[in-house]
């Protein structure tokens, strides 16, 4: 097998693995127990605690352990609208969100928030200056993601993390796709609110993290215990948060090298793939883009029927977000930059990762110019 899916979800990193074992066969104790058994686990939380905000560059007190970058993002976008809302009422967000952003905005809609949706331009990123003209005295969030997942096109968070802090507004980004990816510390972007998720970066599913710049207020979403600041009921999973600050140790003491050298493979497949399949567009392929993400348009072919046929020769890849895939529709990402419904309709992304090779993307380069020429023809013959 092949595996160039690495957005949807990264394979466990054995190290991180033999990092979590202990606190699932011996030190499995509650955190919140005072007997020593108890201290012991609590003691890994913290210690994981302080990595994480070590490596972000924050503070152990901004950050809160979660299920993963959908909890993040929904702790992130409705506990600020819940904290704020005797100040306003109107969040900023971006066309081309997560649908744990999105779907939350339009929940937020239903309970009385006012949502601007902004565009973004044919490259895929949104315009600092019609943001800034979006806002209202009413505005109270603004929620932009750093990376989009399907197409790797990086907005620019710092330039709006700035515009934000002059008028006094909560920001949010959901980091999903960077944290562990890109080099330099998260906390460095200037954002209030930052969402991870361990399974992005070789950790454990069902772990995540929250940043939490020191004095945002947010309202919990889970009610409970007074777990995580009070932020996060529930006992929390220390074997999954050793593991989310093991893993995310390890993505960033590679990340230097890793990047250039994924930049490098993506780079070569696309090459190949333009100068051998007519009728195809590198989505967002003009902008600055997470270096492991390739979004592949191709005309008059069905994304789905490529992926299938990828996937009979042994190689995963996806038509875009795993969290949308029984969706009919095309991509709403790549409808907000423009493409027409056919085009967006035959779109695949690729996404590499720490275990892909040169041969790897020279075999799945040769499996997509047949498959893609195989499928032309057979519409072509209706």
């Amino acid at each position: 097998m092949i595996y160039l899916d690495h957005n949807a979800t990264t394979p466990l990193d054995p190290r991180v693995l033999a990092a979590m074992m202990p606190y699932w066969r011996e030190n499995w104790g509650n955190p919140s127990s005072s007997y020593r058994f108890g201290v012991e686990a609590r003691t890994a939380v913290e210690k994981a605690r302080k990595r994480v905000a070590e490596l972000i560059g924050g503070k152990p007190s901004e950050i809160i352990f979660t299920s993963g970058g959908t909890e993040s993002d929904n702790l992130a976008v409705r506990g600020a609208a819940q904290s704020l809302k005797s100040r306003g009422n109107h969040i900023v967000t971006t066309s081309i969100e997560h649908h744990a952003v999105l779907n939350t905005c339009k929940a937020l809609e239903a309970q009385g928030f006012r949502v601007t949706y902004l565009p973004v331009n044919q490259a895929g990123f949104v315009e600092p200056d019609i943001l800034a003209k979006s806002l209202t005295p009413q505005t109270i969030l603004i929620t932009i993601m750093h990376a989009n997942n399907e197409t790797g096109v990086i907005q620019p968070v710092e330039e709006i993390a700035k515009i934000a802090k002059a008028k006094g507004i909560v920001f949010h980004t959901d980091a999903v796709q960077t944290a562990g990816k890109l080099p330099g510390r998260l906390a460095a972007l200037g954002a209030d609110l930052i969402s991870m998720s361990a399974h992005k970066f070789y950790g454990p599913k069902g772990t995540g993290v929250l940043y939490v710049k020191e004095g945002a207020v947010l309202v919990p979403v889970l009610t409970g215990g007074s777990h995580e600041r009070g932020l996060r009921a529930g006992t929390e999973n220390v074997a999954g948060t050793v593991g989310l600050a093991e893993a995310l140790a390890l993505a960033y003491g590679a990340c230097q090298s890793e990047s250039l050298r994924l930049k490098e493979l993506r780079d070569r497949l696309e090459a190949r793939i333009r100068k051998e399949i007519p009728g195809v567009k590198i989505v967002g392929g003009s902008a600055r883009r997470v270096p492991n993400t390739s979004s592949l348009a191709f005309e008059n072919v069905d994304g789905e029927a490529v992926v299938l046929g990828l996937d009979l020769k042994g190689i995963c890849a996806s038509t875009g977000s795993a969290c949308s895939t029984a969706e009919p529709e095309p991509s709403h990402v790549l409808r907000a930059m423009g493409l027409a419904p056919r085009q967006a309709q035959g779109a695949v992304r690729v996404s590499l990762g720490k275990d892909t090779r040169y041969e790897d993307i020279e075999a799945a380069a040769g499996v997509l110019i047949e498959t893609v020429g195989r499928l032309r023809l057979i519409s072509s013959a209706r």
